[in-house]
């Protein structure tokens, strides 16, 4: 018998149903599509073409959370590294992640953690969203133009120019899209719990 002062034990959560659980595989499934279809819309403008995979990457941070946003991007470069042709331009393999982009491509698996850090349940507010939206450019940016500089022997000012400057307008439109289609699927209930 437990003594009389003793704190009750917390109540476990309960488990999520097993249809919720494919639910949220589906959507990881999805969104590492969308990112593999992202890569194939580009602009190339140098070293690094502008592609359509930063936004599916916040995206899907946005709404699987840090873990399964970052599951979902990891899972698009494994398929790529493993041979699918899902990079920018149809590419594939591990040379692309070993190659002048490849700091991108590990950079999106942090910004998709960093974006999952809006709040769960509920309504994603504005602030809350750019702001993940913000540390999650930093860190792509940063993982990228890091790796660009190490493998194309550049200066930091030299990487920032090649490697940020040209991106940073369109990938602010990118944060801002993705997070109006998680404002809007969250709304009308069709997000992931």
């Amino acid at each position: 018998m437990p003594a009389p002062n003793a704190d009750p034990a917390p109540p476990r959560p309960a488990p999520s149903p097993p249809l919720a659980r494919v639910h949220r595989l589906v959507w990881t499934a999805l969104l590492a599509a969308c990112i593999a279809v992202g890569a194939w819309i580009q602009v190339p403008i140098g070293a690094v073409p502008i592609t359509l995979q930063p936004l599916f990457a916040f995206l899907a941070g946005y709404l699987l959370g840090p873990a399964r946003g970052a599951a979902a991007v990891a899972l698009y470069v494994a398929a790529g590294v493993l041979g699918l042709p899902v990079f920018a331009g149809g590419a594939a393999g591990l040379g692309v992640v070993l190659g002048p982009t490849g700091g991108y491509l590990l950079g999106f698996v942090v910004a998709a953690a960093l974006t999952g850090l809006v709040p769960r349940r509920g309504p994603i507010g504005w602030a809350a969203g750019l702001a993940a939206g913000a540390a999650a450019l930093a860190a792509a940016y940063l993982v990228g133009a890091a790796w660009l500089a190490a493998v194309l022997h550049l200066g930091a000012r030299q990487a920032i120019v090649a490697g940020v400057v040209p991106f940073l307008p369109f990938d602010v439109v990118k944060v801002v899209v993705a997070l109006w289609v998680a404002r809007r699927l969250r709304a009308q209930g069709l997000a992931p719990a």
